[in-house]
C-alpha cells in the first residue's frame, strides 16, 4: 500500500479502535479514557514513522526504510487524524464543554496543547504539493522542522515523565529517545568527522 489510501485506512484503524473500546467498556468515562490512552498510543506511532523515516533511510537502506520515506506524508497526515480523534475523545470526556474544558485544564496545558494542535493543522493542511507550491520550499521546510520538533518535544517529555514512574511507558520512551538519536547521528558523525580532521 502506498500514497493516500494509507490515511484512510489508519483512519479506518483508530476510528474501529475507538469504537471496539468504547463498545467493549462504555461510553462512560472509563471507556473514554481508555480511548484517549489508545489513541495517544497510535498517535506516537504515526508520529514517530513520519518523524524519523528519512534518518531510517539513511541508516538502513532497505525496502522498508524506502516504503516510509516514499509515504512519510501520508504517515504524517495519519496522525494527525489520529490525534484529532484523541481531541475529540478529550471534548467528550468534558461534557463537549469548553467551560468544563476551560475550568479542568491549567492555562498552561491549554496553550501547550493548542500551539501542538495548531502546528498538527498547518502541517496537515501544508502536506500537499498545491499547498507546498504556494507555500514555497523554504517556508514548509521551516514550518514542517519546528513543528515537527515542538510535538516531539511534547510526546518525549511525556513519555519520559511517566517512564520514570512506570515501566510499561519505557518503550515508548526509548521509541522517541531513538527516534530524535537517529536524525542526530548524521551531525554527531560530521562533527566528530571535523573534530578529527583538525590539526
Amino acid at each position: 500500500m502506498n500514497g493516500w489510501p494509507i490515511v484512510g485506512w489508519a483512519a479506518l484503524a483508530v476510528a474501529a479502535m475507538v469504537a471496539v473500546i468504547l463498545g467493549a467498556v462504555g461510553v462512560g468515562v472509563p471507556g473514554i479514557q481508555m480511548a484517549l490512552r489508545a489513541t495517544a498510543r497510535t498517535s506516537a506511532v504515526f508520529f514517530a514513522l513520519a518523524f524519523a523515516a528519512s534518518a531510517l533511510r539513511r541508516q538502513w537502506r532497505t525496502a522498508a526504510t524506502a516504503w516510509l520515506l516514499r509515504n512519510r506524508r501520508q504517515l504524517g497526515v495519519s496522525f494527525a487524524v489520529s490525534h484529532f480523534i484523541h481531541l475529540l475523545l478529550v471534548f467528550a470526556l468534558m461534557g463537549w464543554s469548553w467551560a468544563v474544558l476551560r475550568a479542568r485544564l491549567p492555562t498552561e496545558a491549554l496553550v501547550i496543547g493548542g500551539l501542538a494542535y495548531t502546528f498538527i493543522a498547518l502541517m496537515t493542511l501544508t502536506s500537499f504539493d498545491v499547498a507546498i507550491a504556494w507555500l514555497g520550499t523554504r517556508a514548509w521546510r521551516w514550518l514542517h522542522t519546528l513543528g515537527s520538533y515542538y510535538l516531539w518535544t511534547i510526546f518525549a517529555l511525556n513519555y519520559f515523565t511517566r517512564a520514570a514512574r512506570s515501566a510499561f511507558y519505557w518503550p515508548f520512551a526509548v521509541l522517541f529517545g531513538g527516534v530524535m538519536l537517529l536524525r542526530w547521528l548524521p551531525k554527531m558523525r560530521a562533527a566528530a568527522t571535523s573534530e578529527g580532521a583538525r590539526p
